[in-house]
C-alpha cells in the first residue's frame, strides 16, 4: 500500500468518522422527539430513557453506515477531482481500479465490521430495547398498540417449548398452539390445538380442536387424546407471558436465528419470516460494499461537477437501496419468492448497477 492509498484512506475514514457521528446524532434527536411524549405521559425515570437511547446506539449506527460509506466515498474521491488530483492520477497511469483498491478494501472490512456488529451489539440492544419498550413505554400509552402477534415462540424451561401462529392480545385467543415436552432426550408430550382462548373466570386456556399425544422414555406414542368440542385446561403459561416474552427476530443474531428456526420447524411452525430476517441479517452487512462501488462512479463520471453530482445522486442511491431491500423483504414475507432471493434481490440489483457504470466510468 502506497502513500496514495494512504491519503486517499485518510480523507476516507475522516469523513466516515463524521458523517457516522452526525446520522446517529440525527437520528437520535428525531427519536426522541417523537417518543418524548410517550416517555411523559407514562412518566419514564430518566435513567431508564438514558439506557434506551444507549441500547439503540448500535442499531442507529448500522443502519447509518451504509449511508456515511456512500458519502464518504463520494467526498473523499469528489475532493481529489475538484484539486486535480483525479487528473493527475490518470496522467501517471493509474487505472480507476487500482484507484478504486483501497476504498473497495475498506468496503470489504466495513462489512465484516458490520455483521459483526448487527449480530452481536445490534441484536442485544435491541432485546434490552423491547424490553424497556414493553416494561415502562407502552405501558399506559395513549398510543395505539399493535394488537396481533405472529410466529411466537416461547421456552418455559429447559424442556417445554410453546409456539403459536397468531396471538391477539385484546381478545387473548391465538391459533395453531403447539406444545412439545422434549424431557432429557426423547420427547414427553404434545399438545397441539387450532384454537386457544383465555377463561379469566376459571384462569384457564379454552381449547378447540385440540390434540394430546403421550410417549414413553423411548418416544414411542403411547396415548392419544383428540377432541372437537372446547374443553378447559391449564397450559402452564399465562397471557400476559405472551406478551412479554414472545421475541421478535430482530432480537436475536444469526446464529440464534438459526437455532430458533430449527426447532420452529421441529414443532411444525411455519418460519418464512424468521427464514428471511437471518438472511438478511447477512446480506445488508455487504451494502456497505455494495454503496462503495456504486459511488465510486458516481464522481468520475462527470468530473466537472463530481461533488455536486455525487452528492445529489447518492440521495437516491440510498433510498433507492433502502426501497428495494424493503421490497425484496416484503416479497418474501408473502411467500412469494424464496427468502434468500428475497433478502438478497436489492443487493444483485444494485451490485450489477455498480460494475456496469464502474465499467462505464473506465472507458
Amino acid at each position: 500500500m502506497n502513500k496514495l492509498d494512504l491519503y486517499l484512506l485518510r480523507q476516507f475514514w475522516i469523513i466516515l468518522g463524521i458523517s457516522v457521528l452526525g446520522f446517529v446524532s440525527i437520528f437520535v434527536i428525531v427519536d426522541l422527539i417523537e417518543n418524548l411524549d410517550r416517555f411523559m405521559d407514562n412518566k419514564v425515570p430518566s435513567p431508564i430513557v438514558i439506557q434506551y437511547y444507549l441500547y439503540t446506539l448500535p442499531w442507529f449506527v448500522s443502519i447509518g453506515l451504509p449511508m456515511s460509506m456512500l458519502l464518504s466515498t463520494v467526498f473523499s474521491l469528489g475532493s481529489m477531482v475538484k484539486r486535480n488530483e483525479w487528473t493527475a492520477m490518470k496522467a501517471s497511469g493509474i487505472s480507476l481500479y487500482r484507484a478504486s483498491f483501497p476504498l473497495l478494501l475498506s468496503g470489504i472490512i466495513m462489512s465484516g465490521g458490520s455483521f459483526i456488529l448487527d449480530n452481536k451489539l445490534v441484536a442485544i440492544g435491541n432485546e434490552k430495547r423491547f424490553e424497556i419498550d414493553r416494561d415502562y413505554v407502552k405501558r399506559k400509552s395513549r398510543h395505539k398498540l399493535k394488537n396481533t402477534l405472529k410466529n411466537i415462540f416461547l421456552q418455559k424451561n429447559t424442556s417445554i417449548h410453546i409456539s403459536l401462529s397468531k396471538y391477539y392480545i385484546k381478545k387473548s385467543t391465538g391459533h395453531d398452539l403447539t406444545i412439545v415436552d422434549l424431557g432429557h432426550s426423547n420427547i414427553r408430550k404434545r399438545i397441539d390445538a387450532k384454537k386457544i382462548e383465555w377463561n379469566p373466570v376459571t384462569s384457564s386456556w379454552v381449547l378447540t380442536g385440540y390434540s394430546i399425544r403421550e410417549f414413553n422414555e423411548h418416544g414411542v406414542e403411547t396415548r392419544v387424546t383428540l377432541g372437537k368440542s372446547d374443553t378447559l385446561i391449564t397450559l402452564g403459561f399465562l397471557p400476559e407471558e405472551i406478551q412479554q416474552q414472545a421475541r421478535k427476530p430482530d432480537e436475536l443474531d444469526y446464529f440464534k436465528l438459526t437455532e430458533r428456526i430449527k426447532k420452529l420447524k421441529e414443532n411444525g411452525v411455519d418460519t418464512l419470516r424468521w427464514e428471511v430476517t437471518r438472511y438478511l441479517k447477512i446480506s445488508f452487512a455487504f451494502t456497505n460494499l455494495i454503496v462503495v462501488l456504486f459511488g465510486i462512479p458516481l464522481v468520475v463520471l462527470k468530473e466537472k461537477n463530481s461533488l455536486s453530482f455525487g452528492a445529489g445522486a447518492s440521495v437516491f442511491v440510498i433510498f433507492g437501496y433502502y426501497a428495494f431491500i424493503k421490497f425484496g423483504q416484503s416479497l418474501g414475507f408473502n411467500g412469494i419468492v424464496e427468502p434468500l432471493l428475497s433478502a438478497w434481490l436489492g443487493n444483485i440489483l444494485f451490485l450489477s448497477g455498480g460494475m456496469i457504470l464502474m465499467w462505464r466510468a473506465k472507458t
